[in-house]
């Protein structure tokens, strides 16, 4: 019975092997090919590795369009995702979330729900699918690809998701690149300080990468403050996640063979916030903790990459292609909201 059951995991393991070894191949490449292409940029701006690791993955979808590597890629989209989107609890410390301030978070919360509402309904305005709303607005209001790969774990399998999801992914490092150049000149118009530029730019910017280089280009102490209103976004993952997936759930929408998704690797996330904001107080912990924490999120950013390139494998151009300027309008209306609920909101706050 034991060599049978060894059999059958050998049997399986092999079955995923080739899928997980393209992704991770794919990852590879593009890690390595993230600085060459910034340097062959001048320097200043360059692709993100996740941005490049799809558009090589759908550049490969023709040879990886095969049964021998499905499973393997099947894997990392649905498995190993969620447990690198959980590891991510690890950047977050409750303490400098509670310093923001009731006033601030209140701005924060009020203006990702709107943004959520408006994916929706844009989604519904424009003939879009309702997955397409929520993917759009869940990764326009928290995160940007992190948690539009998250959102995607609950949003219904429907035809054409896997190229929603690409679009989602492409658009949400677009559109973050043209903000971090442009929000910090839209603050000094405004005339706002370092702390409320830094609060607007942590508010409105998709990823965090972005939003650490627009808060470096005002002042160290507006990259601060932008950084820990992005970091309290990203907390917001697992509710943001947990309320999309039940209203999908609620409105019809079936989450394989349950109908309520309580997405484990969000309770994980949860958990693994709660201890990084635990051992945050205890110094003594950190010689030996922040060894431990930096190996996982590393794990968690390689995770990622070979999740998001094995979806790039799984995806045709051609079906991109067919997307048209409807998606263009639903991410950039989510962003154009998010951007004016939030600085107006600050202002309003003086």
């Amino acid at each position: 019975m034991a060599a049978l059951t060894e059999e059958a995991r050998g049997g399986v393991l092999g079955k995923l092997l080739p899928g997980i070894a393209l992704s991770t191949a794919v990852a590879i490449v593009s890690v390595l090919a993230e600085p060459v292409l910034k340097q062959l940029a001048g320097g200043k701006v360059g692709i993100p590795a996740v941005v490049i690791a799809l558009l090589i993955g759908m550049a490969l979808h023709l040879v990886a369009n095969n049964q021998r590597f499905l499973p393997g890629m099947t894997f990392c989209v649905k498995k190993m995702l969620r447990w690198a989107i959980a590891l991510l609890g690890l950047r977050i410390a409750l303490g400098d979330i509670i310093a923001l301030g009731i006033g601030t978070a209140v701005l924060v919360v009020a203006s990702m729900a709107v943004t959520i509402a408006v994916g929706f309904a844009l989604a519904r305005l424009l003939g879009r699918e309702t997955g397409m709303g929520a993917l759009g607005g869940v990764a326009t209001a928290v995160c940007g690809a992190s948690a539009a790969l998250a959102t995607a774990t609950v949003v219904p399998d429907y035809r054409g998701k896997a190229a929603d999801i690409a679009f989602t992914v492409i658009a949400m490092n677009a559109l973050a690149t043209v903000a971090m150049l442009a929000y910090p000149l839209i603050c000094v118009w405004l005339g706002l300080n370092e702390q409320q530029t830094g609060v607007m730019l942590g508010a409105t910017i998709h990823d965090v990468a972005q939003v650490v280089g627009a808060g470096q280009s005002v002042s160290d102490e507006a990259a601060n403050a932008a950084v820990i209103v992005k970091l309290f976004r990203v907390f917001l993952l697992l509710p943001s996640v947990l309320v999309v997936g039940w209203w999908m759930t609620r409105h019809g929408g079936e989450h394989g063979a349950a109908n309520v998704p309580v997405p484990v690797f969000a309770i994980v996330f949860l958990i693994l916030c709660l201890v990084n904001s635990a051992i945050a107080t205890q110094p003594a912990l950190a010689g030996v903790y922040e060894p431990i924490r930096a190996a996982l999120l590393e794990a968690s950013r390689w995770g990622l990459l070979i999740a998001i390139a094995a979806l790039g494998l799984g995806t045709s151009i051609a079906a991109m292609a067919r997307l048209g300027w409807r998606h263009i309008a639903l991410v950039t209306g989510t962003s154009l909201v998010i951007l004016v609920v939030a600085t107006g909101g600050l202002i309003l706050m003086g």
